[in-house]
């Protein structure tokens, strides 16, 4: 695939610390519905916020207080700046978001049908701007100090962003995480048969994946649970993380298991639910807290943002996961499931003052 010229983010200023994450991946501009349980062609108004599964997760991972940013392509176009602003006021930096002449920054579209049907359509045609995202538009020294390299299964879909994505978590820091978010969309596919052998390569440089079981499937063959997670860890990752929907979530290392059930939520639009999970494991991650802690946050966190519309606009931060956590706890059999407020506007959780050194 052959893309335009651009600038390089080699004249950007120097990184004056280390990043806690940084992810590469799609960025898109959601148009989700305000009416429910109609198809798109009977929706009278849309909401606009902001989407895409890496820039979803780091604006996570920044509600929890860590130092972010993501990797990906914008248009040419007024949705462009839209991006820019919008991750800089979630406090994500947004010096490494690239714009591609000629491209138009996605737009998607879903359709809203509790508590689990939520049919998405993307506008990425003919080429979407992150998948034209090439070596030169990495800041391989921002990468390799960088705690938490996060790497996404669309990313893997199509030349260049593939070797790209490859390239970024083959420099990671041999004490950082690579974490490879199978994130299987087989309509990015032009042939969904080489996803198995992108997968496998991406598990080679990957200490950490997650995914759901339609993604493990894809990666590893198998959409049993206990199987699909020793097969992750015989690739090599240290830890696998399979979410299970409504049998919650597995995850296992060489030496621990944890098994976690699901919250019993009000759903109201289930997308952007495993990014706030992976925004929450990033920070679990990060701060090298107990394995059952990490995924019961991250459950927690998922949940929180399945009971409300948007995505990135709606993750929670640590005090709201925490009360919805003791809610839960509190609930009785037989209760109905939890309603979720809504999220409030506020500004982006204050990161640590000073930088953090990457630690093993």
């Amino acid at each position: 695939m052959s893309t335009p010229a651009r600038p390089t983010p080699a004249s950007a200023p120097c990184t004056p610390a280390p990043y806690d994450l940084v992810t590469l991946g799609r960025v898109g501009v959601d148009l989700y519905p305000q009416q429910t349980g109609v198809p798109l062609a009977d929706v009278r108004t849309f909401a606009k916020s902001l989407g895409g599964t890496a820039t979803n997760v780091a604006v996570a991972a920044a509600r929890h207080g860590l130092r972010t940013t993501v990797v990906t392509g914008v248009g040419e176009d007024p949705f462009g700046p839209y991006v820019r602003q919008a991750l800089r006021g979630f406090g994500v930096e947004d010096r490494h978001v690239v714009t591609v002449p000629g491209r138009q920054t996605p737009v998607v579209f879903c359709e809203i049908h509790p508590p689990d049907d939520f049919p998405i359509l993307f506008y990425r045609h003919p080429v979407a701007p992150d998948q034209c995202l090439t070596p030169q538009d990495l800041d391989l020294d921002a990468i390799g100090r960088a705690a938490i390299v996060w790497i996404t299964g669309g990313g893997l879909a199509v030349e260049p962003s593939a070797s790209t994505t490859l390239l970024a978590a083959d420099h990671a820091a041999a004490h950082a995480d690579v974490v490879l978010d199978l994130d299987w969309r087989p309509s990015f596919w032009a042939d969904p048969a080489q996803a198995p052998h992108w997968y496998a390569r991406a598990l080679q440089a990957a200490t950490v994946a997650v995914g759901n079981r339609d993604e493990v499937q894809v990666a590893v063959g198998t959409r049993d649970p206990d199987r699909a997670a020793d097969l992750l860890l015989a690739r090599g990752v240290r830890l696998a993380v399979v979410k299970q929907g409504p049998a919650g979530v597995l995850a296992r290392t060489a030496t621990e298991e944890v098994r976690v059930e699901p919250l019993a939520v009000r759903v109201v639009n289930g997308l952007g639910a495993g990014d706030a999970f992976g925004g929450a494991l990033a920070a679990g991650l990060r701060a090298a807290r107990p394995l059952r802690e990490v995924i019961e946050t991250a459950n927690a966190a998922g949940a929180l943002v399945a009971g409300r519309l948007a995505c990135a606009d709606d993750m929670p931060d640590p005090q709201e996961i925490e009360s919805l956590m003791v809610r839960h706890r509190r609930r009785r059999p037989g209760d109905p499931p939890l309603a979720v407020p809504p999220a409030t506007p506020r500004p982006a959780a204050p990161r640590p003052a000073g930088p953090r050194p990457v630690t093993a």
